[in-house]
């Protein structure tokens, strides 16, 4: 979508809440009237964000998704940018059908006592699909040759995959579950942005060695700070919640390449108000740091238990990474070697290379510029409510993990990305 597709839209200026789920969806009369194009892109979300006006950024967001596949009771195809991002319909992968299951079954529980009709939704249909086809999927070693990807059968669309899968099931909102939380700061009171900002422009970075960069608690480099308790305990509650009960999960990556978590995207169901007034408010306490470097992108993951390696070492195309821990206290095992959190390289691409380059040939990477730095990096442990700030044009990997099995003990990270990316060594630039 461009921004003058969104003028188009922009003719009526109201806020629309659609709440997808498989009983019923709403909208308002002047916004049926208008055009939504398919999707919002990065440049969309900076031009609503630039103004602040996030009423109009979730207003706009809310009707592409309302109209888009994701709703039950549309019939339309996705746009082709989701599905090669791996959150098509016709096909899923154990983990990511596993993880669906199992949330639908933490859903039932909640919904047993509070909403009996769409717990027998969950209980007479979504499970037993889920169920059903599940036991269809062959040993991830019999699907080496779509990477661990399975394509749905005729009896999987028999049994009525195609109704339930990827959809949005359930929906809530931080008005639903905290009808007070405007009322409140998202970030915790106590933290001392000024000194926040000082640690990202270097104040605190001379002296330090390779072996240091690679232990200290906090960031020894410029462009690297890491903020513990960064949300307001009431925050850190409400937004894993949404979380862990939205049905916004739509999508798995190839495990044999890329390991098993499943992704959630602003522009494709994971646009709550709240999430929008927290990237605001990250943006108006970090003056120095955010200058000129609006909202692009937002994204959650979470990951498979049973698995240990998360993602891979790449770089993003953003100024200021923000990555948040929202995972449950105590989930994490905390094994030796097991740090769970993110490795920050002390590297960036170089001005000549495109984004292929760098993010698919990671023994290219490592080769050109990681050993010659003597894989110099700072290594931040994972813990709840950690949040690692930096720049985005950094390679990054997730360090290996141990959590507990179970639903609600899955790893999980949310991601904000500001601005455009500033690729090249200081020699480049200079």
């Amino acid at each position: 979508m461009t921004i003058d597709a969104l003028l188009l839209i922009l003719i009526v200026s109201a806020t629309a809440v659609l709440f997808v789920h498989p009983f019923a969806t709403s909208s308002t009369p002047a916004d049926d009237e208008l055009f939504f194009p398919p999707l919002a892109d990065s440049s969309d979300i900076s031009y609503f964000f630039g103004n602040y006006d996030l009423d109009g950024l979730h207003w706009a967001l809310t009707n592409i998704f309302a109209r888009s596949a994701r709703n039950p009771n549309v019939s339309k195809e996705l746009p082709q940018e989701l599905v090669a991002r791996g959150g098509g319909v016709t096909y899923t992968s154990e983990y990511k059908l596993k993880h669906d299951l199992a949330q639908a079954q933490y859903l039932l529980k909640y919904f047993k006592s509070k909403d009996p009709e769409r717990a027998r939704y969950f209980e007479s249909k979504v499970i037993p699909i889920y169920e059903k086809v599940l036991a269809n999927i062959p040993p991830l070693d019999k699907l080496e040759k779509t990477k661990g990807l399975y394509a749905f059968t005729k009896e999987d669309y028999s049994l009525g995959i195609a109704d339930v899968y990827n959809k949005g099931l359930f929906m809530t909102t931080a008005d639903e579950l905290d009808p007070n939380w405007r009322q409140h700061e998202l970030l915790n009171e106590q933290l001392d942005f000024d000194a926040i900002q000082k640690e990202w422009f270097g104040d605190n970075a001379a002296g330090y060695s390779n072996e240091e960069m690679s232990t200290a608690a906090s960031s020894p480099i410029p462009g690297v700070v890491v903020i513990d308790n960064l949300l307001d305990q009431r925050t850190l509650s409400l937004i894993r919640e949404l979380l862990l009960k939205n049905t916004w999960w739509y999508q798995t990556k190839t495990p044999l390449e890329f390991g098993k978590y499943v992704g959630s995207y602003i522009d494709d169901g994971m646009h709550d108000p709240v999430l929008l007034e927290l990237a605001k408010e990250l943006h108006t306490k970090m003056p120095r740091i955010m200058n000129g470097h609006h909202l692009k992108y937002m994204w959650a993951y979470k990951y498979d238990s049973e698995w240990e390696s998360g993602i891979n070492l790449h770089a993003d195309e953003a100024a200021v990474n923000v990555n948040i821990w929202i995972s449950t206290e105590g989930a994490d095992l905390q094994e030796d070697d097991y740090g769970g959190g993110l490795v920050v390289y002390t590297a960036k691409p170089k001005l000549s290379w495109d984004f292929q380059s760098y993010n698919t040939n990671t023994d290219f990477v490592r080769q050109e510029l990681l050993e010659p730095s003597n894989f110099a990096n700072v290594t931040v442990n994972h813990q709840p409510n950690r949040c690692v700030m930096f720049d985005s044009a950094l390679f990054h990997q997730t360090d290996k993990y141990r959590f507990k099995n179970g639903y609600e003990n899955g790893r999980i990270n949310l991601t904000l990305l500001f601005g455009e990316m500033k690729k090249g060594t200081l020699k480049e630039e200079l």
